[in-house]
């Protein structure tokens, strides 16, 4: 007998009601380049009203390589802490076809400053312009030039993890092969938030979220094509364009995932988790009942994204900074309450800036100030 599936949270379904959810989705992928362009506009007003973390710079670097593009990245860092600094290596959400790096600094700033710990954030390019494992090369290449160049950065080169959030979880994922294939040291870890990890779209959660709206099972589809065109579900994919195609794990970094049971990645990420352990990677794995794709970021008041809040920084402080406290905790903003405050934009936009909103978790910890 097939189960019934699991009620929404009561917190979140709250949250989910209070969005314009469309006939595409609150993700709407049929027009993506409208919906970088809305990701964009958002940014910008956002970064204008957000006050600033102001014991943090911000440095943009082109890493130079020779066959392919540089890659932009961010490097954020603590004026005061001292040195050599541990790094996290951030590849920020939007299903690998939207958002870019400076979407994210208002938070990764608060969240370089409570760690004392450098932030490079990847601007890696983005699907269908750029097709898998193009991201996850940035990721590499971005990974390679800390290690290549930690002295004169400051930086600890044997303390620099990898994290990613829903599609930037999955190249965090591709990009830790890379580094073990390639012989690079391996990361300390990498903390993947319900990651997007394989492109066959067949397992019980890829065809259960059908219907929730959030990212589903037919937004999962577009995103993927995007990202593999002709290759998406055959047997051409590696795991340096969908993590879960690997079939040898041995020697990744320690693991942390956390995923909702009504995230279309559910499945995937349990999986994925299982096999890891299998092959003696330490994992940290957090299932949350009743929660979507990305609640923390609609809901993040609600008792689940307050637990995952802690979880995660939780999870960073103890692996960067050798201890078991936790630091002043950096956590998201209410978007479905912010996206009510953005009285600035169009009306024909909006729905186009909703869409991006929740995929790609722009200025997650900052937003709320904004919004109250």
């Amino acid at each position: 007998m097939p189960r019934s599936r699991p009620a929404i949270d009561s917190e979140l379904a709250a949250a989910l009601q209070a969005m314009p959810i469309g006939p595409n989705g609150v993700f709407d992928l049929t027009d993506i380049p409208a919906t970088r362009e809305a990701v964009r506009a958002l940014a910008e007003v956002i970064a204008g009203s957000i006050p600033d973390e102001p014991t943090v710079t911000t440095h943009e670097i082109q890493v130079p390589r020779a066959e392919a593009p540089d890659v932009p990245v961010l490097l954020l860092r603590p004026q005061n802490a001292p040195g050599p600094l541990p790094v996290i290596v951030w590849f920020h959400g939007g299903g690998q076809v939207l958002g870019f790096a400076a979407q994210d600094a208002p938070w990764l700033k608060q969240l370089s400053a409570a760690l004392g710990c450098a932030v490079v954030a990847v601007d890696y390019r983005l699907a269908p312009e750029t097709p898998a494992p193009g991201a996850a090369e940035d990721g590499y290449t971005a990974y390679r030039w800390i290690s290549d160049n930690a002295t004169a950065l400051g930086l600890d080169p044997t303390r620099v993890g990898l994290a990613g959030q829903s599609g930037g979880g999955g190249i965090a994922a591709a990009t830790a092969f890379l580094i073990r294939d390639r012989g690079a040291a391996t990361p300390l870890f990498q903390l993947l938030q319900y990651p997007m990890l394989d492109d066959r779209n067949t397992t019980g959660s890829s065809r259960e979220i059908t219907d929730i709206g959030i990212w589903d099972r037919s937004t999962n589809l577009l995103a993927w094509q995007a990202v593999l065109g002709d290759r998406v579900g055959t047997e051409d994919v590696t795991p340096y364009a969908a993590a879960a195609r690997g079939t040898d794990l041995a020697g990744l970094p320690p693991t942390f995932i956390g995923v909702g049971e009504l995230d279309v990645f559910r499945d995937e990420s349990l999986d994925y988790a299982a096999r890891l352990h299998a092959h003696g990677v330490p994992v940290e794995l957090h299932l949350y009942p009743g929660a979507y794709h990305a609640f923390d970021l609609f809901a993040p008041q609600s008792h689940l994204a307050t637990s995952f809040h802690h979880t995660w920084n939780s999870y960073l402080a103890r692996h960067l900074t050798k201890t078991a406290a936790t630091p002043t905790e950096v956590t998201p903003g209410d978007l479905t309450g912010a996206f009510h405050h953005r009285d600035g934009f169009v009306r024909e936009k909006r729905q186009h800036l909703f869409t991006s909103l929740g995929v790609t978790g722009v200025a997650r910890c900052s937003i709320l100030a904004e919004a109250r």
